[in-house]
């Protein structure tokens, strides 16, 4: 399947049993909203998960683009990107947990061809507040997936309050031979769904509470399902970063890792341009120059001379078509080389103030701190500097 088989087979299947599709949001939550960008399926759903009724009913699904800068110091890896997609239903107190994992496993099995041998499941195995998640747990083996209860893991919330609860993890196994082991045991063990059952509320106080409602998220990485699917390595060798992927070794020669991070950041600069952020020192605006300014430092790293005005209009074409923006190629390329422009400068700045006296030798945490505060010199950048 490519990704958008594999989007009108989650679609589909969710139709045809009751759910209405919704549109999914842009990467910037609702004004009220302190959260920099939206970081989940579920993220826009919160007050109808704490009851408020939805008009379009108490089945959904949708497609949702998500951000997650938690996860930048991952990217290059074979399974984390800065901007995704999310694959997500919801019972909005309507039917259970256990009906959501059937139709999970059918789902699986069925649309996506997955057979159970390449599957296995990891459910909350109960801490000081709350106990195991037997219900998950008897569902599971009903279905004849393997399960394995954890402690520490398979608890889902939205933050340090609000809605939650005990999810299932379900897992694929990507190794070349026969399944080993358990996803808490073989990193070959891929998570693709995690099922949510929020059924509790935790207050200011830490304490948790029975919830008014009772409803079941669902959240699937469309990247990471979209690779599995496709028997790729990593979610870079699926078909949304072919072009990538394809184009950008004919323009710079850069180790594999470095190869993603560039690929990543790049697309994902495109995609919150495209939803109406720019650059600047603070909030959203910094987290896109952040990105751009990482991107750069992985490009330049043995070539000074790389310069993203090679970057070709195919590849912004690409990312900004497959996301549904209308922002102008023209316009994001200018936004990305003034960016880079002022990187350049930034650098130059900084390798003038790092040549003091002061600056021979080992840098103290003090002087980490002078040059960030004073000069903008984020401490990952100080260290490409040349002394």
């Amino acid at each position: 399947m490519n990704t958008d088989d594999t989007v009108r087979t989650f679609l589909d299947f969710y139709r045809e049993r009751g759910h209405r599709p919704i549109t999914g949001s842009t990467l910037l939550p609702p004004p009220s909203d302190p959260v920099l960008f939206t970081t989940s399926g579920m993220h826009p759903l919160t007050p109808y998960l704490q009851g408020r009724p939805h008009p379009q009913g108490r089945r959904l699904v949708n497609v949702q683009r998500c951000l997650r800068t938690t996860d930048l110091d991952e990217v290059g890896d074979l399974t984390h990107l800065t901007v995704f997609e999310m694959l997500g239903s919801w019972s909005l107190g309507d039917y259970g947990h256990p009906q959501s994992l059937r139709w999970g496993y059918e789902l699986l099995r069925d649309g996506f061809g997955i057979p159970r041998e390449k599957l296995y499941v990891t459910v909350f195995g109960g801490d000081e507040q709350v106990g195991p998640d037997l219900e998950s747990l008897d569902t599971w083996r009903e279905l004849g997936v393997p399960v394995e209860s954890t402690r520490d893991e398979n608890w889902w919330s939205n933050g340090p309050v609000g809605p939650c609860g005990p999810d299932s993890e379900i897992f694929f196994w990507t190794g070349d031979g026969p399944p080993e082991g358990t996803p808490t045991s073989d990193s070959r063990w891929v998570e693709i769904w995690n099922q949510v059952h929020m059924r509790l509320e935790r207050g200011e106080d830490g304490g948790l509470v029975p919830s008014r409602q009772v409803s079941v998220d669902t959240g699937m990485g469309l990247e990471r399902l979209v690779s599995v699917l496709q028997g790729r390595r990593s979610v870079y060798e699926s078909d949304v970063f072919e072009p990538w992927m394809r184009i950008l070794p004919t323009l710079w020669v850069l180790d594999e890792h470095s190869m993603r991070v560039v690929s990543d950041h790049l697309r994902s600069s495109v995609v919150v341009l495209g939803d109406g952020v720019r650059p600047s020192n603070t909030g959203r605006g910094y987290v896109v120059r952040r990105l751009v300014r990482r991107l750069l430092t992985s490009l330049r790293r043995d070539d000074p001379s790389r310069t993203l005005s090679d970057l070709p209009v195919e590849l912004v074409e690409h990312t900004l078509d497959h996301f549904r923006q209308s922002l102008e190629v023209g316009t994001v390329r200018e936004v990305l080389l003034d960016e880079e422009r002022r990187f350049t400068q930034l650098l130059e700045r900084g390798r003038r103030v790092l040549s003091r006296p002061e600056f021979r030798g080992p840098l103290s945490e003090e002087d980490f701190r002078y040059l960030h505060d004073t000069h903008g010199l984020p401490r990952e950048w100080v260290g490409g500097l040349e002394r």
